[in-house]
C-alpha cells in the first residue's frame, strides 16, 4: 500500500497553507478531510498528530490524536482534536529541548528546541473559536504542527539527527 502521507521533497510540505474559508466550515469536503485525518492518524504507531498539508491539502488545519492527552494511559478516553486556523497568542520564554519525530519525515528523529508553554487560539470543525493553553509535550505538538502549516518541518529547526531504520519505511499494519 502507498504512504498516505506527503514526504519530504514534495513542494507542498514548504508552501504556507491556505485558511479555511469561512464558507468551507459546513463543506462535505472539509468533514472529508477532517475524517480521513482521523483515520490516518489512528494506523500510524508513532504518529501524534497530522497537518493537512501532510495529507496533500494546503489547509490551515491539523488533528492531535486522543492519546498524545493521556500519554500515560493504558486506554485512550481522549477524542482526537480538530484545529483549524490555528493562531500562537503566547509562548513562554522557557523552551526545552525534546526529540521529535515526523510522518512525513519517516526514520529520522531530532531534538528539538521549542517554548514549553504556548496558547493557541483556533476553530474547530465547526467553525467556533477557541483558545487552547498547553504546556510539555502538546506544546511541542502544537508548535510541530503550527510549522507544517508555515512550510517549515522539525529538520529546519533540529540540532541534530538520528536515523531509525525500524521506522524509516512506512508499514501497512493491516
Amino acid at each position: 500500500m502507498k504512504d498516505p502521507i506527503v514526504q519530504i521533497g514534495d513542494p507542498l510540505l514548504r508552501q504556507v497553507a491556505k485558511p479555511v474559508a469561512k464558507k468551507d466550515f459546513s463543506s462535505k469536503k472539509l468533514a472529508q478531510l477532517i475524517e480521513k485525518m482521523k483515520q490516518v492518524l489512528a494506523k500510524e504507531k508513532y504518529g501524534v498528530a497530522v497537518a493537512a498539508p501532510q495529507l496533500g491539502e494546503s489547509m490551515r488545519l491539523f488533528v492531535v490524536a486522543g492519546r498524545a492527552f493521556e500519554p500515560d494511559s493504558e486506554e485512550n478516553t481522549r477524542e482526537d482534536m480538530v484545529f483549524v486556523n490555528p493562531e500562537i497568542l503566547r509562548v513562554s520564554k522557557k523552551a526545552r529541548e525534546m526529540s521529535e519525530g515526523c510522518l512525513s519525515v519517516r526514520g529520522t528523529y531530532g531534538s528539538v528546541v521549542r517554548h514549553e508553554k504556548v496558547s493557541i487560539k483556533a476553530q474547530d470543525a465547526h467553525g467556533k473559536t477557541f483558545t487552547y493553553q498547553a504546556s510539555d509535550l502538546i506544546a511541542h505538538i502544537f508548535q510541530h504542527e503550527i510549522d507544517h502549516l508555515d512550510g517549515i518541518l522539525y529538520v529546519d529547526k533540529a540540532i541534530k539527527l538520528t536515523e531509525d531504520e525500524k521506522v524509516a519505511k512506512f508499514e501497512d499494519e493491516d
